[in-house]
C-alpha cells in the first residue's frame, strides 16, 4: 500500500516543486497568518514524505494550498474520508437540540442511481432491496433543485419536548421561509405546524401559539416537557417551519428511559 507521505510527495513532483520551494512558500503563509506553525522545513517535509510523520492542521493546511488541493484530499490520504461525516453523526448523540451545519461542507453524496422496474411508490417497500445501482453525485449538482433555504437541526438526547412525535435522536429539515406563526384549527396532530425555535437556553423544536407580545412553547401532550411562556422576540426566536425529518425506530432509548410526564397547570 502506499503510504501518505509517498503520495504527497507524488503531488510535489507532479508540481516541479523543491522542498526549498515549499518551505518558502510555507513561510509566507506563516508570515501572513503570524503563526509559524503554518511554515514547514525541509528536515520536517522529509520525514512527512519518508518516515510516515503526519503532518499537524496547520502544516496540512499549508500543504493543501502550495499543492493547490482541497485539505479534504490530503486528509483522504491519511485515511480520514470526510464524505462519511453525514452516516458518522449517528455515532454522536448530544443531549441538547441544535443547529446542525454538519452538511453544508459535504460535497458529494451516494444517491439512488437506478431502481428496480418493479418499484411501485403506493405500496410499502424495502428501499434497499429496490435499489439496483448506487452512484456517487456532486452536491454542486444538486443545487439547481433547491428552491427554499432550509436548516437541518438535531433533537438532543434529553429533549422529550416533542415526543413521541418527533423522539429523542431524531434529524428534522426546517423551511426558514416558514418562520411566522400560522394561527388555526387543526384536525390532527399531524396538520399542526411543529416549529424549530432558538432560546436564551437553547434550541427545541415545538407548537407555538402567541399572546401579545409573548409567545407559547407548547409540547406533545404525552411529552414529559412543560409548557414554557416567553418574551417574543427578546427571548425566544422562530426559525422556520419543520416540513422534514429522519429517525430511527427503537434504537434511540430504552422503554423505560422516558420521563414521567408532569403535571400542566392551566394557562391564564
Amino acid at each position: 500500500m502506499v503510504s501518505a507521505g509517498h503520495n504527497l510527495r507524488a503531488l510535489r513532483d507532479q508540481l516541479g516543486l523543491t522542498m526549498r520551494d515549499v518551505e518558502n512558500a510555507s513561510q509566507r503563509i506563516a508570515d501572513k497568518h503570524r503563526n509559524e506553525e503554518f511554515a514547514i522545513p525541509p528536515s520536517r517535509l522529509s520525514d512527512i514524505e519518508t518516515k510516515g510523520i503526519t503532518p499537524s492542521i496547520y502544516r496540512l493546511y499549508s500543504l493543501a494550498i502550495i499543492y493547490r488541493r482541497d485539505p479534504r484530499d490530503l486528509l483522504a490520504l491519511y485515511g480520514i474520508d470526510y464524505s462519511q461525516s453525514a452516516s458518522d453523526l449517528s455515532l454522536s448523540t448530544p443531549p441538547r437540540s441544535h443547529v446542525s451545519t454538519a452538511f453544508e461542507t459535504v460535497t458529494s453524496l451516494q444517491i439512488p442511481a437506478k431502481l428496480d422496474p418493479s418499484f411501485d411508490l403506493r405500496k410499502t417497500s424495502n428501499l434497499g432491496r429496490m435499489v439496483e445501482k448506487w452512484g456517487v453525485v456532486p452536491m454542486a449538482y444538486l443545487n439547481q433543485l433547491a428552491h427554499q433555504d432550509y436548516t437541518y437541526g438535531y433533537v438532543g438526547s434529553e429533549d422529550f419536548t416533542m415526543y413521541p412525535l418527533l423522539p429523542p435522536g431524531t434529524f428534522v429539515q426546517v423551511d426558514e421561509s416558514r418562520n411566522r406563526v400560522v394561527e388555526g384549527v387543526w384536525r390532527s396532530e399531524y396538520e399542526r405546524p411543529i416549529y424549530f425555535v432558538e432560546t436564551r437556553e437553547g434550541h427545541v423544536c415545538c407548537w407555538c401559539a402567541l399572546n401579545r407580545d409573548s409567545i407559547i412553547l407548547q409540547p406533545h401532550p404525552l411529552s414529559p416537557a412543560p409548557l414554557r411562556v416567553l418574551k417574543h422576540p427578546q427571548d425566544a426566536e422562530v426559525l422556520g417551519q419543520v416540513v422534514g425529518m429522519a429517525m430511527r425506530l427503537g434504537e434511540w432509548h430504552h422503554l423505560d428511559a422516558v420521563p414521567e410526564p408532569r403535571e400542566r397547570t392551566a394557562l391564564n
